[in-house]
């Protein structure tokens, strides 16, 4: 996500930290090149100007002009004013109050409501909260359906509809059974339309003022750019929100609706879909999402992405062989499987700093295909083999690589940088293992 905007602000950045003094013209050139980029990157024109005009008054002044290192201070002031833009610091999501809380998703139909309300769902759940799913969306066929389905998959449960109900009556309904139930939030998937019109925003309203919702937020598709600024504005004056959900985050190369929608609608981001699967919902972090399109990564976000997927029985397990030497291959292919869960490789390091310089060096950065490939690799060796893999000699390799659909190179390769990390661990056996092995990068 971000990457092109990232890509132009790092290259401006780099320029000016070459300066050892920096005049106005300098910053006023830079700025210029700044000004294209957030414009490329579809930000709102408003937001562009008003941001460009706290940077140009704070670069040219007495904390730039006279500091030793002038073009980190320019960054340093473009990073502390995207944090403000996004709105200064994590809005929490409200669940005070009336119980069950209720929290009441809105938006056009394809942006994503139905999945992002199970993922959301899956998220109190994961800090603790008992969760309950109602389907109000009665216009769409498949919808109730969808969500069914997707309550089965991670076990949350879902309201059963009745047919010729409203969904008035459905939510109505629905948070009368999780209070007797003592669930103690209920998450509304409404009704969308292809675009904004009456008849949406009067069943919208009939809904917000019966079950009167602690939060009511509006799903949009980042990838929309400035339009989805215009849908929030729209929702905002005819409805009323308490913040946002953007959803596709990850595939916003631009980040347009992400630099925009809160400082045009004055309502907090609070979360964002950064992929497809159930778990690829992130509580919305200003500073995080500003340290990324700076290249300076998102340590928060990956830390609570490892606690909530990694399997902390296994990881206690997997310290254990490690102290006593006893990691194998099998050890390897599950460490994989729990790193492939957190999502795609450049997500999990783009999360890490100075990732956006470790890009631009060929090699580097591992190659997604490459973790398939080591996964194929092993699971074509036998148990024994996997467990002692001193035994694997010339014909084993043949037969392996021919199982795996890979070369008796690549089988080669995997069996030198395992024997290698093997050595690298057994140094570094006084220190301390928490979580996923640090041998990881080897493979790359």
């Amino acid at each position: 996500m971000f990457d092109t905007l990232a890509e132009r602000l790092n290259t401006v950045f780099k320029r000016l930290k070459g300066y050892g003094r920096l005049s106005e013209e300098n910053i006023g050139e830079a700025l210029r090149e700044v000004r294209l980029a957030l414009l490329e990157a579809d930000v709102h024109f408003r937001v562009v100007k008003e941001l460009l005009d706290r940077i140009r008054a704070r670069a040219i002044g007495q904390e730039v002009m006279e500091s030793l290192t002038p073009g980190q201070q320019v960054v340093k002031i473009v990073h502390e004013e995207l944090v403000g833009l996004l709105g200064g610091k994590a809005a929490g999501i409200d669940l005070a109050g009336r119980q069950p809380a209720v929290l009441m998703l809105v938006g056009l139909q394809g942006s994503g409501k139905t999945t992002t309300a199970a993922k959301l769902a899956r998220w109190l759940r994961s800090k603790g909260r008992r969760p309950y799913l109602v389907p109000a969306d009665l216009h769409r066929p498949a919808a109730i359906e969808q969500l069914k389905t997707l309550g089965r998959q991670i076990s949350i449960p879902v309201h059963p509809t009745e047919p010729g109900s409203t969904p008035l009556d459905v939510v109505r309904q629905g948070v009368s059974r999780a209070a007797l139930e003592h669930l103690d939030t209920v998450i509304v998937d409404t009704a969308g339309r292809l675009h904004v019109d009456e008849g949406l925003m009067a069943e919208l309203a009939g809904l917000k003022e019966a079950v009167s919702p602690q939060e009511i937020l509006l799903v949009v598709d980042a990838m929309t750019g400035q339009e989805a600024v215009t849908i929030a504005q729209k929702f905002e004056a005819d409805l009323g929100l308490t913040g946002f959900i953007l959803t596709k985050l990850e595939g916003d190369a631009r980040g347009g609706a992400a630099l925009s929608i809160q400082h045009v609608v004055g309502k907090a981001i609070k979360f964002v879909g950064v992929g497809e699967k159930l778990d690829a919902l992130e509580a919305f972090r200003p500073e995080g999402v500003a340290n990324r399109i700076l290249g300076m990564g998102d340590v928060l976000s990956l830390v609570e992405k490892v606690q909530q997927t990694v399997d902390q029985k296994k990881a206690m397990e997997l310290q254990e062989k490690l102290r006593g030497d006893s990691f194998n291959l099998d050890d390897f292919k599950e460490q994989l499987q729990q790193i492939r869960k957190l999502g795609s490789l450049d997500q999990i390091l783009s999360m890490i700093p100075g990732f956006s310089k470790m890009k631009q060096i060929k090699g580097l950065v591992p190659d997604e295909k490459e973790l398939v490939r080591i996964e194929a690799i092993i699971n074509s060796m036998t148990r024994q083999e996997r467990r002692d893999h001193t035994i694997i000699n010339a014909a084993r390799r043949r037969r392996i690589a021919s199982g795996s659909g890979t070369s008796v190179q690549d089988v080669n390769k995997l069996l030198k940088n395992y024997t290698e990390m093997n050595k690298m661990l057994k140094k570094m056996k006084q220190g301390k293992f928490r979580g996923l092995s640090r041998g990881l990068m080897p493979f790359s």
